[in-house]
């Protein structure tokens, strides 16, 4: 089977970083490049951990374009360093990568990246949808020319978890995500009603650990900042398997039960940032889209773990990073 081209719209980020390994680790997929976005540290930063998961897979030809530094309207308001650590990834503060980012905007490599092969990128995005945004702004003919677009943000029918209503990827930067879900190409919404029923727990995490690879090794120096995040303030023993559920949907969609809504994404007041599904379909102007409303998690972890054990890019011996 021919392996699908993916392009990755992310802000490493630990679970950026577990979900880009994922990809790189599948043979179903061929990652054509990444594109940065401000959130889970600055954009800056976010470009430089890009590079650095990159050069850990072994994989440091695939292209990195550096995107939007804030939201399109608005300040940025989030706090993903509480989450992520200063530097992203879990406060390690590793080496800089030997790599460097292309010399255009992620908006434009994505732009050109889908119009050179029509019918052939699938987007998969991780992080804010401003690039998107600015993307479509660019060329409009990119909604007819992409072969999908995933993201991972949303809540149909689950709380937030950034406010009461909002999923953090849509709240920051609302009008963003009002303009990708709107844009009318074919989009699947991996939202909290799935990525937060996917827990991977700390004996989990420890599993994964003792496959003692690269790869491994990497999450687990990462991890631990992200694992208490979630055990002081969700007070689980675990963290919610978000970033690398949509990009399990783009390796194998049959892990998830999908309905067809349309979907508004509110921009003001209290509730922005919430993704409201049409269920009743009352509202002419919202977008059906595909919305992820049941995952099969224990069958999600296994891939995950089965394609990172595989991994063998390199010798346990290099501890460069």
């Amino acid at each position: 089977m021919t392996p699908q081209k993916l392009l990755i719209d992310t802000d490493p980020g630990v679970d950026d970083s577990m979900a880009i390994l994922f990809a790189l680790c599948s043979p179903e997929i061929e990652v054509v490049g990444l594109s940065t976005v401000f959130s889970n540290t600055d954009v800056k930063q976010t470009t430089l951990n890009a590079l650095r998961v990159l050069e850990v897979a072994g994989r440091p030809d695939i292209p990195v374009a550096p995107g939007a530094a804030a939201p399109l309207l608005r300040p940025f308001q989030g706090r993903g360093r509480n989450v992520h650590g200063e530097d992203g990834l879990g406060n390690t503060f590793l080496p800089s990568s030997l790599g460097h980012p292309l010399d255009v905007s992620a908006a434009e490599f994505i732009a050109r990246t889908v119009m050179a092969q029509p019918g052939e990128i699938n987007l998969v995005a991780i992080g804010p949808l401003t690039n998107l945004a600015l993307a479509l702004r660019i060329e409009p003919r990119l909604a007819s020319a992409v072969r999908q677009v995933v993201i991972m943000g949303g809540a149909a029918f689950a709380p937030g978890n950034i406010s009461p209503v909002a999923e953090a990827n849509i709240y920051n930067d609302p009008e963003s995500a009002s303009i990708v879900f709107s844009a009318g190409w074919p989009l699947t919404m991996v939202g909290l009603d799935v990525t937060m029923r996917t827990v991977m727990s700390r004996t989990y995490l420890d599993d994964l650990a003792k496959i003692h690879n690269p790869l491994t090794d990497f999450i687990a120096r990462i991890a631990p900042h992200y694992f208490n995040f979630y055990r002081e303030t969700y007070n689980i023993d675990g963290v919610y398997t978000h970033d690398p559920s949509a990009m399990a949907y783009a390796i194998d969609p049959t892990l998830f039960r999908v309905e067809r809504l349309p979907v508004f994404v509110e921009t003001e007041g209290h509730c922005a940032g919430q993704t409201v599904p049409d269920c009743r379909k009352q509202w002419a102007d919202s977008t059906e889209i595909n919305v992820c409303v049941d995952v099969d998690s224990a069958r999600l972890l296994a891939l995950f773990k089965e394609r990172l054990a595989k991994n063998s890019l390199r010798s346990d011996d290099d501890s460069t990073y």
